[in-house]
Parts: structure tokens; C-alpha cells; sequence
């Protein structure tokens, strides 16, 4: 593998971190708004995004490179006042992912590429479960609007100043 598809690889793997992060979080929103009947789910959610973001961790750290932190908060897309905002902020969450895991599968090879359409996968089934329908190419259909150069910067949450 040459410096420059490292390079590349570790800024996909690194946005794939962020957005862990940034889900994270949401999920904490999520968790706090969202009804008694669908908190399991919720859980659930949280927990897989904990677990994928400590082996991103990791796989930064394979890579050599120094793994970006969590911000403080994260700017919602959206208000979550009640349980129908928290179960479409989960949806959101989950699109955003699966955005970035598009861009980590298209940036690696071997067992790295598994490993990411495994998340991108996921992201989709639960985006899926969250909103009760599905879209065509998951993790592509919020890119439709945005140029190649965009792609990767705008899948994740944004951190709050």
C-alpha cells in the first residue's frame, strides 16, 4: 500500500470515528426522548455505536495515525422536544453513519472493507427500523445533492461551539 492510499484509508477511517462520536451522542438525545416502547432499540443502538467507535479507535491507531476526539456536544439537525423528533434524529443519526461507511468502504481493501459494509450494513437496517421504510442505495441517498469533493465532511455531526 502506498503513503498516499494510507493517507486516504486513515481520513476515511478518521471520519468513520467522528461520526461514531457524533452518533454517540445523538443517541444520548435519543435515549432521553424517546418512548418506553422503543428504548431497548435505542439501547441497542448506543451500545453497537460505542463498540464500533472503540475499534475505530483502534484501527487509527493500526494505521499510525492519532485518533480525533469526541467533541463536548454536537449541533442537532433538528429540535428533539419529544418521543416522534427522538425516533427521526435516530433515523438521521443512522443515514449519516451509513453515509460515512459508503466513503470507508470505497477507501479500503481486505478486512477493513468487510468490516466497513458490515457498519454500513447496520446503519441501514437500523435506519430502516427507525424510519419504517428504506431507500434504494443506503448511505448514498443523502449524498444526492453534494459533490465528491463534499462527501466526507458532511456525513457527520456537527460539533457545537
Amino acid at each position: 500500500m502506498s503513503d498516499q492510499d494510507r493517507a486516504v484509508e486513515l481520513t476515511a477511517v478518521q471520519a468513520a470515528l467522528a461520526a461514531e462520536h457524533a452518533a454517540v451522542y445523538g443517541y444520548g438525545v435519543v435515549g432521553g426522548r424517546v418512548g418506553a416502547e422503543r428504548r431497548g432499540e435505542a439501547r441497542a443502538a448506543y451500545d453497537a455505536h460505542r463498540a464500533r467507535r472503540d475499534a475505530l479507535v483502534r484501527e487509527v491507531r493500526d494505521l499510525g495515525g492519532r485518533p480525533v476526539a469526541s467533541s463536548a456536544a454536537y449541533a442537532l439537525p433538528f429540535a428533539v422536544p419529544d418521543a416522534a423528533a427522538a425516533v427521526r434524529l435516530a433515523a438521521e443519526l443512522e443515514d449519516r453513519v451509513a453515509g460515512v461507511y459508503s466513503d470507508l468502504v470505497r477507501a479500503t481493501e481486505g478486512a477493513r472493507r468487510g468490516s466497513a459494509a458490515q457498519a454500513l450494513r447496520e446503519a441501514a437496517v437500523r435506519a430502516v427500523r427507525w424510519r419504517g421504510g428504506s431507500v434504494a442505495f443506503p448511505g448514498l441517498a443523502e449524498r444526492a445533492g453534494e459533490t465528491a469533493g463534499t462527501a466526507s465532511g458532511s456525513a457527520s455531526a456537527t460539533p457545537s461551539a
